[in-house]
C-alpha cells in the first residue's frame, strides 16, 4: 500500500480509491480518474479516510489539498467538466454517491460542496425495506493500537438484550469497510444478527504506516485486533458469548481460517475463497505480486515462515464447524490452495464440514457472480450460522457431517 502521486506525496492516505462493499462495481470496473477543475488549476480526485471516501480538489502548484465533498460517504465515481456561463468558469459536478443505506445515487455538487440528490433508484424496494444505519465504535487492541469497526443491528433491535453475532472480515488484506452499503450485512441483521466489521491494521484509509504494519507478518496482529473487536463487543453485552460466528472471503478468508486455529470461541465459521497454505499458493495463484511484501524470500528459501503462517499446519486444532465457499474458476485463490485443503483435512479428522463451490464463478462471486449464485452463497452461510449458533433444524448439510 503506498502513496504513488508526486503531487500529494505528503497526503498520508489513500488516493483514487475507495470502500470494500458488495454492490460497486467489481475489480475490473474502471474507476473514476483524476479530471481537471475550472482553469486548469487543479485536479479532482477521490480520497479514502477512516473509512469514508470523498472527492477533493489539489492545487497543481502547491499540492494543497481542500475538500469538495465532506462526510460519512463513499464517493464511488464522479465526473466534472468547466462550462463557461457569464464570462466565468462554472465547474459542474456530478457524484455516485453511497452510504450504508443508499446503494449508489447520482447527486450534483454544487460549489460549496453542496449535495443535491439527481436518482433515487431504490426508492420503491425501499419503501418495502427497514434499513438502518450501523453504529461507529473504536476500540483499544491488544497494544494500544485503535481500531474502527461498525456495527449492524437487527431492525429490531432491543437493548439489554445479546444477540448471536457474526464477525464479517473483508479482504485484500488492504482494503477497508466503512460507509458504504453493503447489502451482506443489511441481511444478516435483518435475520436477527449483530454484524461486526471492523477495520484491523493492514487496512487501508488510516495511513501508510498503519497498512504495511502486516507485511511479513500476515497473518498474525491482525487476527488480534478482530478478537478484540469480539471482545469489545461481549464487554458492551451486546452478543452472546456462547453464540459467536466469523466469517469472511478473500483475505478475510484466510483471516478465518486462522482464527478458527488459534481459538475455539467461535461456534460456526464461514470461509469463503479462502488460502490454506500459502507455499501452495505461491506456486498456483494468477497473483505473484505478494511476494516482495508479504513473504521475503520463495518458499523452498524459508520453509518456517510459510508454514507458521500458514493455517493448515495448525489444522487439527479446529474445533469449530466450517463451511468453505469457493468459486471453481478461482484463479486468485484456487481452491486447492485453500478450501480443498481444508476441507479434505478436516473430513479426515471427522471434524464438521461442508464445502460449497459454484461453477464458473471466479474470486468475484460475492461482487459479482451470477445473481441467483450470489443469492445461494448468502443462503449457505446463514443456513450455518441458523444451524450450529443458534440450533434450528437445517438439515440440508447433514448427510456430508461426520456424526
Amino acid at each position: 500500500m503506498r502513496n504513488d502521486l508526486g503531487m500529494t506525496a505528503s497526503f498520508d492516505n489513500d488516493v483514487l480509491a475507495g470502500l470494500t462493499g458488495d454492490q460497486r462495481a467489481p475489480r475490473g470496473g474502471s474507476a473514476s480518474m483524476p479530471v481537471w477543475s475550472s482553469g486548469s488549476r487543479g485536479l479532482l480526485i477521490t480520497t479514502a479516510e477512516k473509512g469514508a471516501s470523498n472527492l477533493v480538489r489539489i492545487d497543481a502548484e502547491s499540492g494543497r489539498i481542500t475538500p469538495v465533498t465532506t462526510g460519512n460517504q463513499d464517493i464511488q465515481g464522479f465526473t466534472s467538466n468547466s462550462a463557461a456561463e457569464g464570462g466565468g468558469a462554472t465547474l459542474r459536478t456530478v457524484v455516485l454517491r453511497s452510504t450504508p443505506t443508499i446503494i449508489g445515487d447520482l447527486y450534483r455538487v454544487d460549489q460549496a460542496g453542496r449535495l443535491a440528490r439527481l436518482t433515487d433508484v431504490n426508492k420503491a424496494l425501499f419503501i418495502e425495506l427497514t434499513l438502518t444505519e450501523p453504529e461507529e465504535i473504536w476500540y483499544p487492541s491488544f497494544d494500544g493500537l485503535k481500531i474502527e469497526a461498525w456495527v449492524q443491528k437487527p431492525p429490531d433491535y432491543q437493548s439489554g438484550q445479546r444477540y448471536p453475532m457474526i464477525l464479517n472480515i473483508h479482504g485484500g488484506p488492504h482494503a477497508a469497510y466503512g460507509y458504504t452499503f453493503d447489502h451482506e450485512f443489511q441481511w444478516m441483521a435483518a435475520k436477527g444478527y449483530v454484524v461486526l466489521y471492523p477495520n484491523p491494521r493492514g487496512s487501508t484509509t488510516y495511513g501508510q504506516d498503519f497498512g504495511n504494519i502486516i507485511q511479513y507478518r500476515y497473518p498474525g496482529d491482525d487476527h488480534k485486533d478482530l478478537m478484540a473487536g469480539v471482545d469489545e463487543l461481549v464487554r458492551r453485552e451486546l452478543v452472546d458469548e456462547k453464540q459467536l460466528g466469523i466469517t469472511g472471503g478473500s483475505g478475510g478468508g484466510v483471516l478465518t481460517n486462522w482464527a478458527i486455529t488459534q481459538t475455539a470461541r467461535f461456534a460456526a465459521a464461514v470461509s469463503q475463497r479462502s488460502i490454506a497454505d500459502w507455499s501452495n499458493f505461491w506456486y498456483t495463484a494468477d497473483f505473484t505480486l505478494f511476494q516482495p511484501t508479504w513473504f521475503r524470500k520463495a518458499p523452498w528459501e524459508d520453509r518456517a515462515d510459510f508454514q507458521a503462517r500458514s493455517p493448515i499446519t495448525y489444522i487439527d486444532r479446529v474445533k469449530t464447524p466450517l463451511m468453505l465457499i469457493e468459486g471453481e474458476s478461482d484463479y486468485r485463490t484456487p481452491p486447492m490452495a485453500g478450501g480443498e485443503m481444508m476441507f479434505r483435512a478436516l473430513k479426515y479428522l471427522h471434524r464438521p464440514t461442508v464445502m460449497i463451490r459454484f461453477p464458473g464463478e471466479t474470486h468475484e462471486l460475492s461482487r459479482s457472480g451470477k445473481p441467483w449464485h450470489r443469492v445461494e452463497r448468502l443462503q449457505h452461510i446463514v443456513n450455518w450460522f441458523e444451524k450450529y449458533l443458534q440450533g434450528k433444524a437445517i438439515d440440508i448439510y447433514d448427510a456430508g457431517l461426520a456424526q
